[in-house]
């Protein structure tokens, strides 16, 4: 195995872009002599003067001290061929996302450096199986993706092809905790680990948008407020780009054969079409000023009048309890009925508890009640009821979302969906299970990785969840993963490996 810790290491870094520059800085500032190609003339030179301004604020934030600062912009060298890659340890290709390309490119350098030299690629989407193909030595070759921007975001995955050696990957592994990294060790699948679980928040929000369950604004407040995420899908497509995201849907689809679980929806391409890209076009999903703040619509206001009695079922009896509605063992004429279903529809919970339909409501219990509400109510339920509900859900002042009837309400569905695609990254042994939930929670923020998720939330009612929808719907695109079913009948975490 390759001493990542030698003094003398030497690290070539082909592509000089926004991804090139990054991965330059933090290896120059962990102590590595990089050297710095791109076949642009000028854009290796405009690479390093951007990392020599990075590293300026740093020290101007006093995070970095004025030594530190200079030593590391020292280490940065200019290549003016690949021919001075000869010397390396370790090079890192972060050119265009092509892989015939990138083929010709590590067979070229094939011809440079020396035999036990580690060909990395910063693909976040294409085969490092099929690029080591190409090579003479493809045991050397390996996946290294970093995420944008490099410095800030602390996680690489360190994805093994095919043929891969061990002592390549290991290697690489400890080169990412020698810049303070962390390393996520995963086979050569599409996605990785991060594209791939990311294949649930937003495509099951756009589902549940399409079936006019919600309108997006108030998907982003529930997934947020009620399920803990920073920030909502719709919110999280404008900040990457809707035209970016939905050719990510699209690509991971296909490649993984019109997995159901996967599927884009057909809502995205007419408005890629149309140039709503999000924030770089100044309107997405949302609007946005000059000031680059997003125009969120308005929240209707809760109404006030309450209802003369309510029945609720028991999840929900301490909360009506708190909010001093007068609680009826069995309906009266004008009361509000309350259920709170776990998967399944207003309408379903409704005909199962006997109660009217037209004065039944449901309360997503699943997240709690602190930050906000969830109200959903049947096809049949009358206005009147319908604003009662609200009006007592917000008689202490907290916000309630008010929607449509779907099985799994809004956050249970969004949350099921990620749980069961991790549970299913682990069935397939792309990655251990806590490396998993570590690359989630660094590489898209989630507040806990998809199996901690699931913990939390108890699996056994995530399967009821996504059983229920299964039964509703009809659809693969539910079916729960196996990962999942052994452990929720097994009352075990989903974090336990095999």
């Amino acid at each position: 195995m390759l001493d990542i810790s030698r003094a003398d290491l030497v690290a070539g870094v082909v592509g000089a872009g926004t991804m090139g520059r990054g991965i330059a800085q933090v290896l120059a500032q962990c102590g590595v002599r990089t050297l710095v190609y791109d076949a642009q003339p000028g854009a290796a030179q405009k690479a390093r003067d951007a990392i020599s301004q990075m590293l300026a604020r740093l020290a101007e934030r006093g995070k970095l001290e004025p030594a530190a600062m200079q030593a590391a912009l020292g280490r940065i060298e200019l290549a003016e061929s690949l021919d001075a890659f000869a010397p390396c340890h370790v090079v890192v290709e972060a050119i265009v996302e092509d892989l015939e390309a990138k083929r010709a490119l590590f067979t070229r350098l094939e011809r440079v450096v020396g035999a036990d030299c580690i060909l990395a690629s910063n693909t976040s989407s294409l085969s490092v199986t099929a690029m080591a193909a190409a090579c003479k030595r493809p045991q050397r070759v390996a996946g290294y993706h970093f995420f944008n921007p490099v410095p800030l975001m602390k996680i690489v995955e360190v994805v093994d092809g095919v043929l891969t050696e061990r002592w390549a990957t290991d290697a690489l592994a400890a080169l990412a905790k020698r810049f303070g990294h962390t390393p996520v060790r995963c086979k050569d699948t599409p996605g990785f680990v991060v594209n791939h679980a990311g294949r649930a928040f937003v495509p099951e929000a756009l589902r549940i948008l399409s079936e006019g369950v919600a309108d997006f604004a108030t998907i982003d407040r529930i997934l947020v407020d009620a399920a803990g995420f920073r920030m909502g899908p719709f919110t999280l497509m404008d900040l990457v780009g809707l035209d970016v995201s939905h050719a990510v849907m699209k690509s991971m689809y296909h490649q993984y054969y019109e997995e159901p679980k996967y599927r884009p929806s057909f809502l995205a391409e007419p408005r890629v079409a149309a140039g709503l890209f999000g924030r770089k076009s100044g309107r997405g999903w949302y609007e946005y000023g000059k000031d680059g703040a997003a125009h969120a619509p308005a929240e209707p206001a809760a109404p006030k009048s309450l209802p003369d009695s309510v029945w609720a079922a028991p999840e929900l009896k301490d909360l009506f309890t708190t909010l001093k509605a007068r609680i009826v063992a069995r309906p009266e004429a004008k009361t509000v009925c309350f259920v709170a279903p776990i998967g399944k529809d207003a309408t379903t919970s409704a005909l199962e508890h006997g109660l009217d339909p037209a004065r039944t409501v449901a309360v997503d219990p699943l997240f709690g009640f602190a930050k906000r509400r969830t109200l959903m109510t049947t096809p049949a339920t009358q206005p009147e009821a319908r604003e009662a509900a609200h009006a007592l859900l917000a008689s202490d002042g907290k916000p309630v979302s008010v929607i449509n009837d779907s099985p799994g309400f809004v956050a249970q569905r969004v949350v099921a969906h990620i749980v069961n695609v991790g549970c299913d990254i682990a069935q397939m042994r792309i990655a251990a299970p806590e490396d998993l939930d570590r690359a989630v929670m660094l590489g898209l923020g989630y507040p806990r990785g998809p199996l901690a998720m699931g913990d939390a939330v108890g699996a056994a009612r995530i399967l009821a969840v996504l059983e229920a929808m299964h039964d509703f719907y009809q659809e693969p695109r539910y079916r729960p993963s196996p990962w999942l079913k052994r452990r929720a009948r097994l009352g075990v975490s989903l974090l336990t490996p095999e």
